[in-house]
């Protein structure tokens, strides 16, 4: 049994035969290096995009955390969830949510999405099938679905897991590659991100109303 298998026990049964609660996952754990800053302190909604980011998640559930690396906590009084997989990035985050708490879905959202509201979070859980291990949207411009703005069931914990132990660590290939609900949205343009400051330009022109994507 490898180190990563070891785990996979943790993953109860308490949630099977009923719909497991949702806890929510804010990502903030990335170096913003094409940024050339920190992507979760920047201001489209007139505060940092990681409070803004949290303070939405906790319109659709009560418990939302944030995901960051352990060096990177923030010294304020947040719920935080530190990578205990470390140099994973989003994939690592996802993992150590599970291992805090195995029974929970987590509805994951990423700060690097700020079009990302209110009624976008709501249709994404309205159309949630727990019998997947994910359900996330269908993202039209790539062809693939979009890992960031999902809801990972608990039965994914393992799956995860598994695809780690055999040294893959991408989200998108788990959500391909297993039993997995896509669904599509009439606003695709919410799952762009920004990762460069033209980008953020972009974003806040299209959140003023000045242009579209």
């Amino acid at each position: 049994m490898n180190e990563h298998q070891k785990h996979t026990p943790l993953v109860k049964p308490s949630w099977e035969g009923s719909t497991p609660y949702i806890n929510g996952l804010v990502l903030a754990g990335g170096k913003s290096s094409r940024m050339g800053e920190d992507k979760s302190m920047l201001s489209y909604h007139g505060m940092a995009q990681r409070d803004y980011m949290l303070q939405l998640v906790h319109k659709i559930v009560p418990d939302v955390f944030l995901s960051c690396h352990p060096d990177r906590i923030p010294q304020i009084d947040y719920r935080v969830i530190p990578d205990t997989f470390l140099d994973l990035g989003p994939y690592g985050g996802v993992l150590s949510a599970f291992r805090q708490n195995p029974n929970r879905a987590w509805l994951t959202v990423a700060c690097d999405q700020p079009l990302i509201d209110e009624s976008f979070l709501n249709e994404l859980i309205s159309q949630r099938d727990p019998e997947k291990i994910a359900t996330c949207y269908h993202d039209p411009a790539t062809g693939f679905p979009e890992p960031m703005i999902t809801i990972w069931e608990p039965r994914a914990y393992p799956l995860l897991l598994q695809f780690l132990g055999e040294g893959r660590s991408c989200l998108r290939k788990v959500l391909i590659n297993s039993d997995t609900k896509q669904i599509k949205t009439e606003r695709p343009e919410v799952l762009r991100n920004a990762n460069t400051p033209e980008d953020v330009m972009k974003m806040k022109k299209m959140l003023s109303g000045e242009n579209t994507l």
